[in-house]
């Protein structure tokens, strides 16, 4: 079944998948019994007319989103609501989703750092293969309005008391430079 997904950026046509999406986001977490950064519908729809999302289609059923942003003036860049449907998961399209996002930031965004939030191990051995190291999240951007997206999750008083400092979740970061420096190469392909 995995074949016949197709992985792409997503664009002004899927906006007809955006309540979906955030139903599929807001019952996964509810299953966890985890926090997760709650959407608006327009919030994600922009990400779409932006270029700023991935999004996966078996024909034309939704399978799975992410979307990216920039933060900081642009010096990081996070990837966030990862989400593939139940049925689909399983064959690797988490792994080619966050690919996919992970190629999109580094191709509108070479020098920024790459990070993320999550407590699924699912999300950080993925996160590790393309480069992410876990830090601490004062590693992380200062800018608020992103820290103000954590607000409509249900540890968000963890990190509240903690001044920004400690959750539930795991910071991780892939930083260019490091890897530049160890000569490493993580290959940015071609993506729709």
């Amino acid at each position: 079944m995995d074949n016949q997904i197709e992985v792409m950026v997503a664009d002004a046509s899927h906006e007809v998948y955006v309540d979906t999406i955030l139903e599929t986001i807001t019952t996964a977490a509810k299953v966890r019994g985890t926090g997760i950064a709650k959407r608006s519908h327009e919030y994600v729809a922009q990400k779409m007319r932006e270029g700023k999302a991935i999004i996966a289609l078996c024909g034309n059923e939704f399978a799975g989103f992410c979307y990216i942003e920039s933060w900081g003036n642009k010096q990081y860049v996070a990837n966030s609501g990862l989400i593939v449907v139940e049925k689909f998961r399983g064959q690797g399209l988490a792994k080619r989703i966050k690919k996919a996002a992970f190629q999109l930031s580094r191709l509108r965004w070479p020098n920024a750092k790459l990070f993320g939030l999550t407590s699924g191990g699912a999300v950080m051995k993925i996160n590790t293969e393309l480069g992410y190291v876990p830090v601490p999240f004062s590693e992380l951007t200062t800018d608020d309005a992103f820290w103000k997206g954590c607000e409509g999750c249900c540890n968000h008083d963890i990190l509240e008391r903690t001044g920004r400092k400690y959750c539930i979740c795991t910071a991780m970061l892939y930083d260019p430079t490091k890897h530049q420096k160890d000569g490493e190469q993580n290959d940015i392909e071609d993506i729709k």
